[in-house]
């Protein structure tokens, strides 16, 4: 076993730093031999600049249409005019951005999406937040809109995609829930409930209740139904700027963030006027909230889409109704209530999408069509122009007007109405402080790699401790500077912050320290050459999904790293099988096979596990073992099996056998303790693996009889 019992308990409260060389130590298990194929990896795509106002260059995006809503893809540049204030510019470039991208994601369950790697500014095509109003969504709403995020996840998301699943009624963190990992979006999916806190009803309407009195005049609004009317209409307009807050809230967060981005708000709609009893209609305190949210989205360049969730809606009488006790003229004012306030709440999203440059699906049943209009819609052209000196003269004007025309009859054109007179050099972002910086590198999506950190978060529960997550950090050193001691010692201090973050972004637990490092100078090249590791342990209250975040800032060089891992907490209350992370441990083939034996383990077993794990890099021609608690094994059934599979660039490039789990039938009836290993060719790849072990429970009554584990690792010379 690589462990007596899995993990190695942690030997100090929460952290430690752990000072290790690279090791070859032993493990037993079942080897397993593989040839596998080569599959190159595609380059990642070029970064382009969306929106850029310089004192050199105006640049802006277009997106146009035909009549039927399909993007045009083969306009000329003489096909389109831009003007600047009235007056017609020269385009001095031209160029046809395409939303298509390719994808080796097999449907048919024979691939496995790769673990994602720490992702680059650079190779980021589409930012998008799908921003759930799940403070307006009725319950039936809100079951079509599951559906519509889990197919777009499964299959509509693409590489270079950077996405967020944001539920308005939640605690926001936006920055830190941006993410290319489709695991950590459905475990946002599956937070996506009705709320019963907020406005939404059953369904997209109110069912009318019987009325004791129906001589009651319809607009006394001293009546009972008038005053319950009124405080709805109230609790509505709060509801609804919270709504446009949050988004607000997430704008700011994307401002900074590359690619093409854009918000899909999907929504009941919201109402920007109100209505008085005898039907007229004057501008509500939200709409006051929606011009600053669209000037916000404006100046960061985010397009915001909005989707009606309610889809294609009768206004008129329906079985749930009530008409006891209400006159003709009654019913007739009520049908004539939700006609309007179905077209009202409609407007707010259409308002919202015409003034930042997006497109609102209203009156469409099918959500996921209507995403995948939004997907489309990303392929628009990119047209620049040289300013004149007057443009970015305050004196003259203070905003500037934009006018695209496009010469082909039958299309439509959008695109941003124009910009303020102020240019990127001119904009000064105020200094941030050392904790700012470190701040902001634990929230970003991208890692920051002037420190290069490993992160590898592992879960497992134990009785005393309960549910725990220890991550290990292998921090390379030689990204750290050492000052000259007195003594002839080398010192380092550094700055370490980690924090874990709920499914909402809100953070449940974190670290903040400083340590300094001395090393011996005649010790110090060895330890630049391998490295040191940090580790940490979260206790975790409850089950759920988890980001853990960590940033690094050297005080000598002020520099950074960051990390972050998605790891999800089960539930074994629920008696079904599940899997604790994996312990790693890189061995040659003859200490295998002496450890296998039955040899004696190296002196320092636990640290190489722990660097090996942190680290995950292995090399060719040699052995990767690896072990795990099955947990609820006893409760699953007696008859477990374990199967491995190597994936690159999510395809299967071995396949081992199904074998029986040894200890299954017997010992502890709540964990088993697993390990095997696998064989590195020397004619593999370098690159990027994926390591899958399924256990599973072939004699369970349950449908959850198996459990799933992957193991991301890069594979060196």
């Amino acid at each position: 076993m690589i462990a007596n019992k899995f993990p190695l308990p942690p030997k100090s409260p929460m952290t430690k730093i752990i000072f290790t060389f690279l090791l070859a130590l032993g493990c037993c298990g079942t080897l397993l031999g593989q040839t596998p194929v080569p599959v190159g990896t595609p380059p990642p795509a070029d970064e382009t600049d969306v929106v850029k106002i310089t004192t050199a260059l105006i640049q802006v995006d277009v997106s146009v249409t035909d009549r039927k809503g399909n993007v045009v893809t083969d306009l000329r540049p003489d096909e389109i005019e831009i003007f600047e204030n009235g007056e017609k510019q020269k385009i001095t470039n031209f160029s046809f951005i395409s939303s298509a991208r390719s994808t080796d994601r097999a449907m048919d369950g024979s691939a496995v999406t790769p673990l994602p790697t720490a992702v680059r500014p650079e190779q980021v095509r589409r930012t998008i937040a799908l921003v759930i109003d799940d403070l307006t969504l009725s319950f039936e709403s809100t079951h079509f809109v599951r559906r519509a995020l889990k197919k777009f996840v499964d299959e509509q998301m693409q590489d270079g995609d950077l996405v967020a699943i944001i539920r308005t009624g939640a605690g926001i963190g936006a920055l830190q829930q941006f993410t290319t990992d489709r695991r950590q979006l459905l475990a946002a999916i599956e937070k996506v409930k009705w709320n019963a806190g907020g406005v939404g009803n059953i369904g997209a309407f109110a069912p009318l209740q019987a009325r004791p009195d129906d001589d009651e005049p319809l607009t006394d609004t001293s009546s009972a139904e008038g005053a319950q009317q009124s405080m709805d209409d109230f609790r509505e307009s709060l509801f609804a700027a919270g709504t446009l807050g949050a988004v607000n809230y997430i704008v700011r967060g994307m401002r900074d963030l590359p690619g093409r981005k854009s918000i899909m708000l999907l929504s009941d709609g919201f109402n920007i006027v109100t209505r008085d009893p005898s039907g007229f209609t004057e501008t509500s305190r939200v709409y006051q909230s929606l011009l600053r949210l669209v000037d916000l989205a404006n100046r960061a360049s985010v397009v915001v889409y909005t989707m009606d969730a309610r889809g294609l809606q009768i206004t008129g009488l329906t079985a749930s109704d009530s008409t006891a006790g209400r006159s003709v003229f009654d019913l007739q004012n009520k049908m004539l209530n939700r006609r309007n306030r179905l077209l009202d709440t409609q407007e707010g999203l259409r308002f919202l999408a015409s003034q930042t440059g997006g497109i609102a699906m209203i009156n469409s049943n099918d959500l996921s069509r209507g995403i995948r209009r939004v997907l489309d819609d990303q392929s628009y052209y990119l047209i620049a122009y040289d300013p004149e000196d007057s443009t970015f003269d305050p004196k003259l004007r203070r905003f500037n007007r934009l006018e695209v025309k496009v010469k082909r009859p039958g299309t439509e054109v959008r695109y941003r109405t124009g910009f303020f007179g102020v240019s990127n050099e001119q904009m000064v972002r105020p200094q941030q402080s050392a904790s700012e910086r470190i701040i902001t590198a634990l929230t970003s999506p991208f890692a920051v790699q002037e420190v290069i950190l490993r992160l590898n978060a592992l879960f497992y529960n134990s009785p005393k401790d309960g549910n725990i997550i220890r991550s290990l950090v292998h921090i390379r050193a030689q990204d750290i500077k050492f000052a000259d001691q007195p003594d002839g010692s080398k010192k380092a201090v550094f700055d370490i912050a980690a924090a874990g973050f709920g499914d909402n972004g809100v953070i449940v637990e974190q670290i903040a320290k400083t340590y300094t490092l001395t090393i011996k100078k005649d010790g110090l090249q060895d330890f630049l050459n391998h490295g040191f590791i940090y580790d940490f342990v979260f206790p975790v209250r409850k089950p759920g999904a988890y980001q853990l975040r960590i940033a690094l800032r050297d005080h000598g060089s002020d520099k950074l790293g960051s990390a972050n891992q998605f790891v999800e907490v089960p539930n074994l209350k629920k008696n079904r099988l599940q899997l604790s992370g994996v312990l790693l441990e890189n061995l040659t083939y003859d200490a295998w096979q002496k450890r296998n034996s039955g040899g004696a383990a190296g002196e320092d077993s636990s640290a190489g596990m722990l660097n090996d794990t942190s680290l995950r890099q292995f090399k060719r021609g040699t052995v990767l073992s690896y072990g795990f608690a099955i947990y609820n094994a006893r409760a699953a059934g007696p008859d477990l099996t374990s199967q491995a599979r190597l994936y690159r660039d999510g395809k299967v490039i071995f396949e081992g056998k199904v074998q029986p789990v040894a200890g299954a039938a017997g010992g502890d009836p709540r964990v088993v303790d697993f390990s095997s290993a696998l064989a590195l060719g020397k004619e593999m790849l370098p690159g990027d693996y994926v390591l899958q072990v399924t256990i599973s429970a072939n004699l369970a009554k349950s449908k959850q009889n198996s459990a799933v584990q992957l193991v991301q690792f890069e594979l060196v010379e």
